[in-house]
């Protein structure tokens, strides 16, 4: 609370300071600020502030500015700034950073900016975007310290300080031969141990972790969490060292896959946040919803197929969407954990069929539970025994069913390289509606007579 209350009076300050013009007294507040408290008030600040706010920062501030923004966000302030401090911050950015931003533009505005850049920061940019996304080449930095073999540790810690500024870690050295590709690393704590006409070659390690530039991200992202790593070497399938993956851009990955995960299980298909414009908003949950809408008019034939039945036992009516709720509920409940599950687990055929087989059972027993409490209360209600049965026995296997398909419909989209939580919610939900009801009217049409 107190921390909330503190942005307010530094946003409320902010505000003053522009209105006023008082130019000295902004830049000490912003002074104070970390890049992440600069986005944070830039992002809460009313739109007719914003222009004056960003002419008022440094390039430094900028650039650590649209590190913590959207890509929506980072292209609005591009746009704002103009072209000419545009391109001179796109020369300080990180290259994973700028080639994230420059993937939002369309490719007429992302070449200008990029031919505008200057040469050495082109070419090497232009390499990373010829990369697929989603890769380790799209993530990578070539702001590292490489050293040579053959080099004494003297002449390493010469190069370290000398490069210290441009690279984003001092923690490794990375070895690389006479053909350029990576054969060691060494640490900065390997260098002050070392007598300094010690050869790198003695006191590299060899034992090397890498991944290669195709390297999906969530991979190096696992990688990197599982060894502690601080960052990843990248090479291409020469064993060429071509720039690392630091530990900061992994948490981006992460951050950035988690939301994109999030969005497609709720079928919203792209980001909304409390900013988004109602209209814009609309639009982008409205292509997933009309899929929906129309699969879920099937759910409306099969109840109109079965209206004889109703007709009969008008009671069933009752239980529906019970029946319906509750295999929609476990279903996602069982794709939440596969798609959580397939971020920090390496799955084979034994895993895989180890985790079918315990959600199987897990759907079995939450069945039983479910389908005998309902039995009862349907029993009592209307003093039916198969009207408990049908009810009851309808529950327990459509909830197994449901169980299994929120399970296993994520598990074969991954086989076949396909972002599992495209397996929304609403669509398995919408899915195990169909067969949930299929399943109860086709067993109370089984038992009518019995019923009537």
């Amino acid at each position: 609370m107190a921390e909330k209350v503190n942005d307010n009076k530094i946003a409320t300050a902010i505000i003053h300071v522009l209105k006023e013009g008082k130019k000295e007294t902004f830049r000490e507040i912003m002074n104070d600020l970390q890049p992440f408290d600069i986005s944070k008030q830039f992002k809460d600040l009313p739109v007719k502030h914003q222009p004056l706010f960003l002419e008022l920062l440094t390039m430094d501030e900028l650039t650590g500015l649209l590190r913590h923004l959207s890509q929506d966000d980072q292209l609005h302030v591009l746009r704002t700034i103009g072209p000419d401090r545009s391109t001179d911050i796109l020369d300080l950015m990180k290259n994973d950073d700028l080639a994230f931003l420059l993937s939002g533009l369309p490719q007429k505005e992302a070449d200008a900016l990029i031919a505008e850049m200057k040469q050495e920061e082109m070419d090497i940019i232009r390499k990373i975007m010829d990369y697929p996304p989603k890769t380790a080449g799209r993530a990578m930095t070539n702001r590292y310290i490489w050293v040579h073999k053959s080099y004494t540790v003297e002449r390493a810690v010469k190069k370290l300080k000398n490069f210290s500024a441009l690279a984003e870690y001092i923690n490794y050295l990375y070895v690389i031969d006479d053909e350029k590709k990576l054969i060691g690393v060494v640490s900065y704590r390997d260098l002050l141990l070392a007598e300094p006409d010690a050869k790198i070659e003695e006191i590299m390690s060899r034992n090397v972790v890498k991944v290669g530039v195709l390297t999906k991200q969530e991979e190096v992202a696992k990688i990197i969490g599982r060894y502690d790593f601080v960052s990843m070497p990248v090479t291409d399938d020469e064993g060429i060292l071509l720039g690392i993956i630091t530990v900061d851009d992994v948490l981006d990955i992460v951050v950035r896959e988690a939301n994109e995960d999030i969005e497609m299980l709720l079928a919203s298909g792209k980001a909304i946040d409390f900013r988004t414009k109602p209209l814009v908003a609309a639009k982008r949950r409205l292509p997933w919803l009309i899929l929906l809408l129309f699969i879920g008019l099937v759910s409306g034939s099969i109840i109109s197929r079965f209206e004889a039945t109703l007709e009969a036992v008008v009671a069933l009516a009752f239980f529906m969407p019970m029946i319906a709720g509750m295999t929609g509920n476990t279903g996602t409940q069982s794709l939440a954990v596969v798609v959580r599950g397939l971020v920090s687990e390496d799955l084979d055929t034994k895993k895989t069929m180890k985790l079918i087989f315990r959600e199987l059972v897990v759907g079995l027993t939450i069945g039983i539970v479910c389908a005998v409490v309902i039995s009862i209360i349907a029993y009592i209600w209307q003093g039916s025994f198969v009207l408990g049965l049908v009810v009851g026995s309808s529950l327990l296997i459509t909830l197994i069913i449901g169980t299994l398909a929120g399970t296993i419909i994520p598990l074969v989209l991954h086989k076949f390289k396909v972002d599992p939580a495209v397996a929304s919610g609403p669509l398995i939900t919408t899915i195990n509606d169909i067969l949930s009801l299929l399943i109860y009217f086709g067993i109370a049409t089984m038992f009518i007579s019995k019923l009537m």
